[in-house]
């Protein structure tokens, strides 16, 4: 994976993080958002957010939480805490896997009408911000000064000719992502410990939310938990209680990540004057540099 220099390096304003200029001013993060940073904000919630503990026969602890598209040969090999000596994983352990993704035109965010992008090389569509650009606005007022004043520069008159520096972004595309929380124990008592908290997280209330490098997204919590186990089973297969939980994200993109032909931040400046060039041979202008005294 491409280091954050390497990804972000001249895309201004991507700052690590914020930064205060002056009294007024300040720097914010803006980093895209992907498929992939509704995924981490996921993750960081269940990691960081929740943080389920249980009893276990090594006492209370944390319990593990793994995303599920590493490939089972992987986990064998370079995850080997998580399996015994003969290779079996180990419970209690909750994972979580993204079932579906769909674009529902009737499920959207703050943003619900179609901005599209400017028709040209740059693209953007929603100001983000917008500053006068000091030393070209002083050099029109200086210029314009010297002219009305006749050599008087500096003198204050009402100057029309601002110069603005304008940021767009594009529009954001609003997504469903669907995911699936697995809680697996071996005993009773183990699920119930895992399954409270997702429960009684949000209240009478199913939403929530969750955050990564600045976006912040609204989840939804099923109210339908399918429970199951293989305690009734009399085979030889192992003790096992499992819960699964849907979870929806309203989720928004930022562009098309690497494949976006727009930059990510559209930098812009208005123009102030129009100038149209006339030819002096066809309009018989004097051309008093080549007049002869």
């Amino acid at each position: 994976m491409s280091s954050f220099e390497e990804l972000y390096k001249g895309y201004a304003p991507y700052f690590k993080e914020e930064k205060q200029v002056d009294k007024f001013t300040r720097e914010i993060s803006l980093m895209p958002s992907t498929i992939e940073t509704i995924d981490m904000a996921i993750f960081k919630w269940l990691e960081e957010d929740m943080n389920v503990f249980c009893d276990s026969n090594t006492g209370w602890r944390k319990v593990p939480n793994i995303w599920v598209l590493p490939e089972r040969a992987y986990q064998v090999k370079d995850k080997k805490q998580r399996r015994d000596e003969h290779g079996i994983f180990e419970l209690p352990a909750i994972s979580i896997e993204r079932t579906g993704l769909k674009k529902d035109p009737a499920f959207k965010g703050v943003a619900w009408a179609h901005i599209p992008n400017k028709n040209d090389a740059k693209g953007g569509s929603i100001t983000v911000a917008r500053t006068i650009q000091q030393d070209k606005t002083a050099a029109f007022a200086n210029r314009d000064s010297n002219n009305k004043t006749k050599g008087k520069a500096n003198s204050r008159f009402n100057n029309k000719k601002v110069v603005y520096q304008t940021m767009t972004m594009p529009v954001p595309t609003y997504v469903v992502a669907e995911y699936e929380l697995t809680l697996r124990s071996e005993y009773q008592q183990q699920m119930n410990e895992m399954l409270s908290p997702f429960i009684t997280a949000t209240g009478q209330i199913t939403n929530f939310f969750i955050t990564h490098e600045g976006h912040r997204f609204e989840g939804f919590l099923e109210g339908d938990y399918g429970l199951s186990n293989t305690v009734a089973d009399l085979g030889e297969e192992e003790r096992k209680y499992e819960t699964k939980i849907p979870i929806r994200i309203l989720g928004y993109l930022l562009g098309a990540g690497n494949n976006e032909k727009y930059p990510k931040i559209t930098i812009r400046e208005n123009a102030v004057e129009f100038k149209m060039p006339r030819e002096r041979v066809i309009f018989g202008d004097q051309t008093p540099w080549e007049t002869k005294k």
